[in-house]
């Protein structure tokens, strides 16, 4: 996200090179503040309720897109906590374990994916942020190539062993 004022005094900011990198910092000569712009850490549930995994559709998404249950962190959080945490608020489901699953770059929304399986189980509710879910058996989900997509692929092939 692009930064167009300092944090610290309010000033203008402006482009600088900084350890061999090209941030924002504060205009101002006296005031230290740099807009990093460091990757945002963000939760993400491969959710499995008997088999099947359910994918959801945030409101404002495309009819046909769905993807896997994410959320932010909040502050004094785990991850493990986050994920089961986002688990029951968009979805309604038990969720008591999370399985780590990897870490993955999603450059394009400076984000850092961490992937869990959640093994969950109840009566899908959805949260005000979903619009819809999909339920796929596991046998029938395939990948997809960018964000949560490398999760889902590393953990069906954690699954065929």
């Amino acid at each position: 996200m692009q930064a167009h004022f300092c944090l610290q005094c309010g000033s203008p900011l402006q482009t600088a090179e900084i350890a061999g990198h090209t941030r924002q910092r504060c205009s101002m000569p006296d005031c230290t503040y740099v807009h990093w712009d460091n990757p945002i850490p963000v939760v993400a549930a491969i959710v499995e309720v008997n088999e099947v995994v359910i994918l959801a559709r945030n409101r404002g998404w495309p009819e046909k897109m769905f993807g896997l249950v994410t959320g932010f962190l909040e502050k004094g959080e785990t991850p493990d906590a986050a994920v089961l945490r986002e688990v029951r608020e968009e979805l309604g489901l038990n969720a008591e374990t999370a399985n780590f699953i990897g870490y993955y770059p999603f450059f394009e929304m400076n984000q850092l994916l961490l992937a869990f399986h959640v093994p969950a189980s109840g009566e899908v509710t959805l949260g005000e942020e979903l619009a819809n879910i999909k339920r796929v058996p596991v046998e029938r989900l395939k990948p997809w190539t960018i964000g949560t997509g490398p999760a889902v692929r590393d953990w069906l092939a954690s699954r065929r062993g």
